[in-house]
């Protein structure tokens, strides 16, 4: 993509959805690193159904703590991986009481010391919490940068740092989450809805899907002869 191309790319997105924000639920930035973190291989969707009960007894690690390894498996057991998410999430607890005085800290390089989170998760965190214009690659993203030509690479790292060049101003706080919710409803992994997407013409992907499926179930009537 060139660089007006790109510009029309987030304005178009952006005049859909002027405040895009994570389907994750969450009440603060405590709460949102173990959303988060829970999060990695399942859904959103899961992941609030399992935390929401959850967040209405912890708000803070201390509360985490208290709660235990146990505890916390009850809650989450309905998560993929639960068992590893919930050694993690206990540890990160630990040391967000131990090291930082129970706060969860606003850089990335903090961030990425505590058990259970990548660059990633940091990246969500100071981008959804701290307001900072962070791009978190994840398979959306990977899949939509590579397919529309916007940032072409082969790991997230490769994605994010194309990105943090080529997203222009007044977009970057929100780019990553208009990117997500794009891979995630319209440009999707095994087949791209392209006959409804408001940018296709700016996309280079050249397997595009431009005709809608019939719905199981449904015949397309003849035409009349009459």
């Amino acid at each position: 993509m060139t660089k007006d191309q790109i510009f029309e790319f987030f304005r178009i997105l952006a005049e859909d959805n002027p405040e895009p924000e994570t389907e994750l639920e969450y009440g603060n930035a405590y709460q949102l690193v173990v959303a988060v973190a829970l999060s990695a291989q399942a859904t959103d969707v899961g992941v609030n159904k399992a935390t929401r009960r959850l967040f209405s007894e912890v708000t803070t690690p201390r509360q985490m703590l208290e709660l235990g390894e146990e505890g916390l498996k009850e809650h989450i057991k309905t998560i993929g991986l639960f068992n590893s998410k919930a050694k993690n999430v206990i540890a990160l607890s630990q040391m967000l009481v131990d090291d930082f005085g129970g706060e969860v800290p606003d850089s990335r390089e903090e961030l990425v010391k505590l058990p259970g989170v990548g660059r990633k998760t940091a990246n969500v965190v100071l981008n959804c919490w701290f307001r900072q214009e962070t791009f978190a690659v994840d398979t959306h993203i990977l899949r939509v940068g590579n397919r529309t030509g916007l940032a072409k690479g082969k790991t997230p790292e490769q994605v994010e740092a194309k990105l943090e060049k080529r997203v222009p101003q007044p977009f970057r706080l929100h780019a990553h989450h208009w990117l997500i919710l794009h891979g995630r409803y319209i440009c999707k992994a095994r087949r791209p809805e392209c006959w409804r997407c408001p940018v296709e013409h700016l996309c280079s992907y050249r397997n595009k899907v431009m005709e809608q499926p019939v719905a199981k179930g449904k015949r397309v009537s003849a035409p009349s002869s009459a």
